[in-house]
């Protein structure tokens, strides 16, 4: 293909995941507006063969997402993250420089406990990126930036959704419009090694499958154990031929959820779905979904409310209104929330399905997390060779 890496400006790129023409992401149009007015897109990872870097080829949509609410699962992991890095004795300084997400969230309130404040100036102790660099469509220059406002003796934080999450648990709709790279720790050292940092250390966390939250130096560093250890796991996971697979779970993907959804209309079942997540979007519009097999969408953020999904005719609403419609059926579009939504919509209990890449599955709370997606175990889920789990934490045969 044409082009140019967006962080090393490599010019062979490989493609590893093409999913066609699809709706923008980030653009949830008004229920008013009707679905033929909608233009479609083109989504594609490519992969640099000289940093390694997965990135999304082009993206020519120019919608800006509704603001969505911060869900429980992050707030909670940023406590535990932070608790994590104060514990390691990085939480230098008293000055702090957030990048932030357009997702929402901040980590702000939670340093300002600990003493730390925004800085006034150019640089900052602690420099924190949780989510945020993967939306700057130039990767070289976010890298820094972010770099550029790290004090000499300062910590840059930057959080991450690992691309070996993506490959092992088959997580082909990461991919969307307006996220314009999926880091494994290889790639992620190099970006940051030409901005003049090193990785020192990293933590593991089960948000999304496997969140890696690292910390950089200015200079070259040595790295930990720990960064070490993830590096040599991804060799083995993020393969060329594993990246390729992607592509083949995307058509296994759509056509379980859309037999899923047949034959719950045929049995004369209501289906609704929780989450009007922009990761749920290519997979509604490729399943071929609408009212009549999802009759809505809830979520809980008021900037959604009263648009429908992109590239469908489905409303979002509020959860009350779901609780309201008294469905069979409910789809959780991010497995991640099932411990928030089943403790605050105890009304909806039994009737939670968790969207997996191989089909619905039924949803129970154990520990308050979503067991397919976290294990107990000191190995994160997704280093475990690719393996898929069933709500009891069993590897599927």
């Amino acid at each position: 293909m044409t082009g140019r890496c967006r962080a090393c400006s490599g010019a062979v790129l490989h493609t590893v995941l093409d999913l066609g023409m699809v709706p923008a992401a980030d653009d949830f149009p008004p229920s008013a507006r009707p679905t033929p007015a909608e233009t479609t897109h083109p989504l594609r990872m490519v992969r640099c063969a000289q940093c390694e870097l997965a990135q999304l080829a082009e993206d020519d949509t120019v919608a800006a997402e509704p603001r969505g609410v911060e869900p429980q699962a992050l707030r909670d992991q940023a406590v535990d993250a932070i608790a994590r890095v104060d514990a390691a004795g990085l939480l230098r300084g008293n000055t702090i420089i957030e990048f932030g997400s357009p997702h929402g969230g901040s980590w702000l309130p939670l340093l300002a406990e600990r003493g730390c404040t925004e800085a006034d100036a150019a640089q900052a102790d602690l420099v924190l990126d949780c989510f945020g660099i993967m939306h700057e469509p130039d990767q070289r220059a976010a890298f820094a930036a972010r770099a550029a406002a790290v004090a000499p003796d300062g910590v840059l934080l930057l959080q991450y959704h690992t691309l070996a999450a993506i490959v092992a648990q088959r997580q082909w709709n990461a991919l969307r419009h307006g996220h314009f790279a999926y880091y494994s720790l290889h790639a992620l050292s190099s970006a940051l090694a030409d901005a003049g940092m090193g990785v020192t250390t990293a933590w593991e966390f089960d948000l999304y499958g496997g969140t890696v939250l690292v910390a950089a130096r200015r200079g070259p560093v040595a790295p930990d154990h720990t960064v070490l250890e993830i590096l040599s796991r991804e060799r083995e996971l993020i393969t060329w031929e594993s990246l390729r697979r992607l592509q083949r779970f995307v058509d296994d993907h759509v056509r379980a959820l859309r037999n899923w959804l047949i034959d719950a209309a045929a049995a004369g079942e209501r289906v609704y779905a929780y989450g009007a997540a922009s990761r749920a979007v290519a997979l509604l519009s490729l399943a071929g979904a609408h009212r009549g097999l999802v009759a809505g969408v809830a979520d809980v953020a008021p900037a959604k409310q009263g648009r429908r999904m992109p590239g469908t005719d489905i409303p979002i609403i509020s959860p009350r209104e779901l609780i309201a419609a008294a469905p069979d059926r409910v789809l959780l579009t991010l497995p991640d929330l099932l411990g928030e939504v089943s403790s605050g919509l105890p009304e909806l209990d039994g009737r939670w399905f968790l969207d997996d890449p191989r089909g619905p599955r039924k949803g129970g709370v154990d520990d308050g997390t979503p067991s397919c997606y976290s294990i107990p175990t000191a190995t994160p889920p997704w280093a475990a060779r690719g393996q898929q789990f069933t709500s009891e934490g069993q590897p599927h045969r």
